[in-house]
């Protein structure tokens, strides 16, 4: 579960209005795991008041050490926060980028998600992750590895 205690100022804040803007019981899954490595918990969802046809979902992701995802789009915009560890991250046409705690990501709908994997053989990564998204569609689907 996500440890709110350990962020400072802004961030903290932030952190917690996210997890309070939606509701709890989100259903989804992450992109499908090689070895069961990582471990997406839904924390909220809501549709956007304003926005038809779309809500927010966040969930908390959990990369165990040497953890990663196999290839995957989401078809949403997506805002990850890292919480705690280091992550290995690059989406189809950039450069890898290593991310620590405290940075952020985004990826557009039309982002092929290439690497996503955890920066460390012996700690695991936390991160938050904020989709909005088309209602009713998967958080996540495979695309085949280049």
């Amino acid at each position: 579960m996500l440890n709110v205690s350990r962020l400072k100022g802004c961030k903290r804040i932030a952190c917690i209005f996210l997890v309070c803007l939606l509701p709890a019981g989100s259903a989804g899954v992450f992109a499908q795991t090689s070895k069961s490595t990582v471990t997406a918990t839904p924390l909220l969802t809501k549709e956007l008041i304003g926005v038809p046809g779309k809500e927010a979902v966040m969930l908390s992701v959990e990369y165990l050490p040497g953890g990663e995802s196999m290839p995957h789009r989401h078809d949403a915009q997506v805002f990850l926060y890292v919480v705690e560890g280091s992550i290995v991250t690059q989406v189809e046409g950039q450069a890898p980028v290593t991310l620590t705690a405290g940075q952020t990501f985004y990826e557009a709908p039309g982002d092929i998600h290439k690497t996503a994997r955890n920066a460390s053989k012996t700690e695991p990564a936390k991160l938050v992750v904020f989709f909005v998204k088309d209602v009713g569609k998967p958080i996540s689907r495979p695309v085949a590895a280049n």
